[in-house]
């Protein structure tokens, strides 16, 4: 019974954040790449059965914040057998002792937080080492930590060009696909376009002059539950959305989030309706935006 009832949550939700993310793609300057916007189910905290809801609902790209969460869910029995279409996008810090074995998980799409060149030489050598010659190359993004706030990870901004441009040209086994940032939390877009989604777009703008590249094949990661609409409005071609349609995340060590007993996902009514009401009031400020 609970199962049922948790597809059909799920599956609401998912419906609901694509239809948002098609209307926010058609409100972009024209003067943006037409790329057509994907979809990032963050499950962290969440079971396979979760995960399993939402692909049977269409939704491929999942993206982990741990790697040992990431590991033991792409190897688990039924995620293996229900999922074997599954896109797995690595959204946390990732250390260098870790590398290897995040890039043992089967189905690993795209690793989005390659924050220095030491890191990327990292991922690129165990890439080569563990998967062969033969293999495709491994999509990755370099994090830029645009709000300048310590407890982020990610690139000075200043620092993006030239270690974009040591991926490209020293890293064989990586395919750079884009830029990613995290941002500040609780930006008031009333006041007008985020200034830390702006950073990231002039740094792309910077990459693509410098490396002849064209700006639709440089992506831009940006944008999570609360603002990921303003997010696309503005250029994001990816975007990292979870509690609106797991429901609120669960961390059993924490007093402040006890778990739910119900196996239902947490209603996000909250977050959906202040999303629309401040990207609707930023959208008004959009025609004055030059990028």
């Amino acid at each position: 019974m609970w199962r049922a009832a948790m597809s059909e949550e799920v599956g609401k939700a998912i419906q609901s954040v694509l239809e948002r993310v098609t209307q926010a793609a058609t409100r972009r300057p024209r003067t943006l790449p037409a790329v057509t916007p994907r979809l990032v189910a963050v499950s962290k905290t969440k079971p396979p059965e979760m995960i399993v809801e939402a692909y049977r609902h269409g939704q491929r790209n999942f993206g982990e914040n741990y790697v040992n969460e990431l590991v033991e869910k792409a190897s688990d029995p039924l995620i293996l057998e229900s999922c074997p279409e599954i896109k797995w996008h690595f959204i946390g810090h990732l250390q260098k002792n870790n590398v290897n074995k995040l890039l043992g998980v089967s189905n690993l799409f795209l690793v989005e937080t390659v924050d220095s060149a030491k890191l990327a030489d990292r991922v690129n050598s165990s890439w080569q080492r563990l998967r062969g010659a033969d293999t495709q190359r491994l999509k990755v993004m370099v994090q830029i930590n645009t709000s300048g706030e310590q407890n982020k990870h990610g690139l000075p901004p200043e620092e993006t060009v030239s270690t974009v441009k040591y991926i490209v040209s020293q890293c064989s086994a990586l395919h750079f696909l884009g830029l990613m940032t995290i941002g500040r939390y609780g930006y008031d877009l009333t006041l007008g376009p985020n200034p830390d989604f702006q950073m990231l777009l002039s740094r792309r703008q910077e990459v693509c002059d410098s490396l002849k590249l064209p700006l639709e094949e440089v992506e831009l990661s940006m944008g999570m539950s609360t603002d990921f609409e303003h997010a696309i409005e503005v250029g994001a071609t990816n975007v990292r959305v979870g509690s609106i349609i797991f429901g609120n995340r669960e961390y059993p060590n924490s007093a402040t989030n006890t778990p739910n007993p119900s196996p239902n996902p947490s209603p996000a009514h909250s977050p959906e309706k202040t999303s629309k009401v401040v990207c609707e009031e930023a959208a008004k400020k959009m025609h004055h935006l030059t990028v």
